[in-house]
């Protein structure tokens, strides 16, 4: 028997279920999205190009700027594509805040100048440019997209300083909250990049899961159920190229350093497993709290560090009287020194 025939018959009984698809208006956002994302990445490639010009004139530039697309960075490049070569003139153009004095940067603009080297710079620069124009467009047809998807009214609050220069032109968190009525950056590790990301994947309509465990479960984020003869034969979590999955799990390893509960409960799982499976065990719970904000409306309110370690030693303390009590002890507190 061949396999669509098989299948065709499960499905004549209504024996499978569809795949998930989200709606026409999310679909449209999602394949924005995607294409933004695609343009993002060719265009770091010629940010690669641009460094890679520099290294064969030995510009050693990055060793003084840690981002050569930043403003000091751009105003170098496009001197030295003018003609510009004079060191100390093109070291004058340094911001302010940028660490390394002047003259260091002069040490490392010292370069031999060649012209096939010059020109690769130009090309490249070029590219950088025409890519972003077209990441500018997508970002205007992304506004108008969201427009369309405006479901609630109001403002989200103060936000918290988040870095990038990846981000739309537009107020992409402002939208977003008007998508879904709530602020999902107010999760610690998501930021609206990834918050951008789910609701582009999946839509502010939860209704095609029918609970949390739905959700987690069609992300690839629970745990597997590989069982034959009542037998657990193994539980790892399924390979599931899922993009917003993908996104979680790049927000759950940004928790390493977070004085949040959520950054304490990362911790405690690196701790307690390896770490790809903490960052899925941390990113299950970003999903379970996405879920859950959107289908019943609520803020999250981050408990801090201290609470989260606190309701954690509880915890081991019940079990621990537990099962002194299953041997026959008791646990009794040390008195205060």
């Amino acid at each position: 028997v061949l396999d669509c025939q098989w299948l065709q018959q499960l499905h004549s009984y209504g024996l499978l279920r569809g795949a998930f698809r989200p709606a026409d208006q999310i679909c449209v956002l999602r394949a924005l999205n995607r294409q933004r994302g695609m343009l993002l990445r060719m265009q770091a490639r010629h940010i690669q190009h641009m460094q890679k010009a520099l290294v064969q004139m030995n510009i050693q530039l990055a060793n003084v700027i840690s981002d050569v697309v930043g403003e000091t960075g751009q105003k170098i490049l496009r001197a030295i594509v003018a003609g510009e070569r004079n060191p100390h003139v093109l070291a004058g153009m340094r911001n302010v805040r940028i660490k390394a004095s002047e003259e260091d940067i002069v040490q490392s603009l010292r370069g031999n100048w060649r012209d096939e080297h010059v020109f690769s710079l130009k090309q490249a620069l070029e590219l950088f440019d025409e890519y972003g124009k077209k990441v500018a467009e997508c970002d205007e047809l992304m506004e108008q997209q969201m427009i369309m998807l405006h479901q609630h009214d109001g403002v989200p609050g103060k936000a918290r300083k988040q870095s990038g220069r990846n981000k739309p032109k537009f107020d992409l968190r402002t939208r977003l909250y008007q998508m879904c009525g709530v602020d999902l950056t107010r999760i610690d590790g998501i930021d609206v990049g990834t918050a951008m990301t789910v609701l582009a994947e999946v839509g502010a309509d939860m209704s095609k899961f029918p609970t949390v465990k739905h959700f987690a479960a069609w992300l690839g984020l629970c745990p597997g159920t590989k069982i034959s003869g009542g037998k657990v034969l193994g539980s790892k979590t399924q390979k599931c190229a899922n993009k917003t999955a993908q996104a979680l799990r790049q927000a759950a390893s940004c928790l390493k350093n977070s004085q949040s509960a959520l950054g304490a409960y990362y911790r405690r799982m690196c701790a307690k497993m390896d770490k790809p499976k903490a960052i899925t065990a941390a990113a299950h719970k970003l999903a379970r709290l996405i879920y859950t904000m959107i289908t019943k409306g609520e803020e999250y309110v981050d408990q801090g560090q201290a609470y989260y370690e606190e309701r954690y030693r509880q915890r081991v303390e019940i079990n621990l009287r537990r099962k002194a009590e299953t041997l026959g002890l008791r646990l009794v507190p040390m008195e205060a020194a």
